[in-house]
């Protein structure tokens, strides 16, 4: 790698000198001994442009991917059709190499599908309004219980333990350097226990964090959640979701839910090694001026047309750094722009239709499965597309099983859930065919 840094031996002596450091040593000093590396990286001295090539290329072809076999995988990424117009579109060159757009006067075209987005993202919601520019689901969620403390001026946070274990991880790396304190509700049958949550919902308490569909795919009694929390003043009710659910559940913002984050990298993006991907969150009026990301408006130009421009940016890092709500301001423009041209073009009947197959072909496999020896239910809770079974057979035997005959599925929650044992999720989405399902089951049976 050193031919390939830039700097000379003077430049790096000016450098080191100007920070009082004799040496690279003492600069890395700081990293413990026994994580730093003591001597040259592994590599060839050289190898040309086509040597390096087809090494890449042997590399790339050991890995299976979803193209190659079916996937029956969940836990937060997933596998559905992404109609063949939506990366025409985000490929086209103005799109794809446009950037943060703090320039009205040259960034129409940016501005005007981050508004649009914002808006089929409130309606889907049913929340006042919807910004643009989180990373993922997990630091959506992060910025949501954020937000419920500074909104609140309070350090607690509830999170059930139903909610994604990654993005708890997410939850607790942050809160723990911001002084947050997080409380986990407990789980029965499947989701949160209400008797719980409503035993810790305190005046201490910011905001309280639910999943629906949770974790394990199981649909939450949102309504009596946020009717739980909002006995106690100026707690939020946060859900997180995957918003393809909403094509056939009931938007939060009909149920009492005051900050809607999730993963929306269901709404047109590849699974794509888990990213980059969208996060999206939504949410009442009085939570606005607290938003972090950015939030889009209409208005007019001085000819009397129709314009867009950013809103409430005062908010942001490019305009007080020190004083912004947050400093997340990277350009997630192209996903931004992935997912309204998904919501446009399946539209309401499509995207009912979507949520429908995945609920239908779900519930075709849960059932199969639950004939088979050696599996059973978990619990009895309702769920959309995703769903786990215990069995007999450890989560790595049922994933070899599968894979040895082409097929990708069974993941094992127990590493996050040690009490479940033997428990696997299956996520089916609109892509899987009833031959790829029936083949799924035939795997099972032949365990041993």
């Amino acid at each position: 790698m050193i031919s390939y840094i830039p700097s000379t031996d003077k430049e790096v002596r000016e450098m080191l000198d100007f920070i009082g450091v004799k040496d690279a040593e003492e600069l890395f000093s700081d990293i413990a001994d026994d994580l730093r590396l003591k001597g040259p990286l592994n590599l060839p001295e050289a190898k040309s442009e086509q040597e390096v090539y087809t090494y890449m290329k042997k590399l790339a072809k050991e890995n299976i991917s979803g193209e190659d076999y079916p996937v029956f995988f969940g836990g937060g990424a997933y596998d559905h059709l992404i109609p063949s117009v939506i990366p025409s579109i985000a490929g086209i060159s103005e799109f794809y190499t446009s950037y943060t757009p703090y320039q009205p006067e040259v960034s129409q075209g940016t501005l005007q599908y981050i508004f649009e987005y914002q808006s089929m993202l409130s309606d889907l919601t049913g929340m006042d309004l919807s910004n643009a520019s989180l990373y993922d689901g997990g630091t959506a969620l992060m910025e949501a219980a954020l937000l419920a403390v500074n909104y609140s001026k309070r350090k607690k946070i509830l999170v059930s333990a139903t909610v994604s274990p990654s993005y708890r991880t997410i939850l607790n790396t942050y809160a723990h350097a911001q002084g947050i304190e997080v409380v986990q509700i407990p789980y029965v049958h499947g989701v949160t226990d209400l008797k719980a949550l409503e035993e810790l919902t305190d005046k201490d308490v910011a905001g309280v964090i639910v999943q629906s569909p949770n974790y394990f795919g199981f649909i939450e009694d949102i309504e009596k959640e946020a009717e739980i929390t909002h006995r106690v003043k100026k707690v939020s009710f946060i859900q997180a979701l995957d918003p393809l659910s909403l094509g056939i559940l009931k938007r939060p913002g009909d149920m009492g839910v005051d900050i809607v984050v999730g993963e929306g990298q269901t709404l047109g993006m590849p699974m794509n090694f888990g990213g980059p991907y969208l996060g999206i969150m939504s949410l009442r009026k009085a939570y606005m001026r607290k938003m972090p990301g950015r939030i889009v408006g209409q208005t007019t130009d001085v000819h009397g047309k129709r314009a867009w421009v950013l809103t409430l940016s005062a908010r942001e890092q490019h305009i007080r750094r020190e004083k912004a709500t947050s400093n997340i301001c990277s350009n997630q423009g192209i996903n931004t722009l992935i997912a309204a041209c998904y919501m446009a073009l399946l539209g309401k009947k499509g995207f009912r239709e979507v949520a429908l197959q995945c609920a239908q072909k779900a519930h075709y496999l849960y059932e199969k499965i639950l004939e088979i020896d050696g599996f059973e239910k978990m619990c009895d809770a309702p769920f959309w597309m995703e769903f786990p079974v215990q069995s007999k057979y450890s989560g790595e035997e049922i994933q070899k099983a599968l894979y040895e005959q082409g097929i990708h599925g069974g993941l094992s929650v127990q590493e996050a859930y040690p009490e479940l044992g033997n428990t696997v999720l299956f996520a089916i989405t609109e892509k899987r065919t009833k031959e790829e399902m029936d083949r799924l089951i035939e795997v099972l049976r032949e365990l041993k």
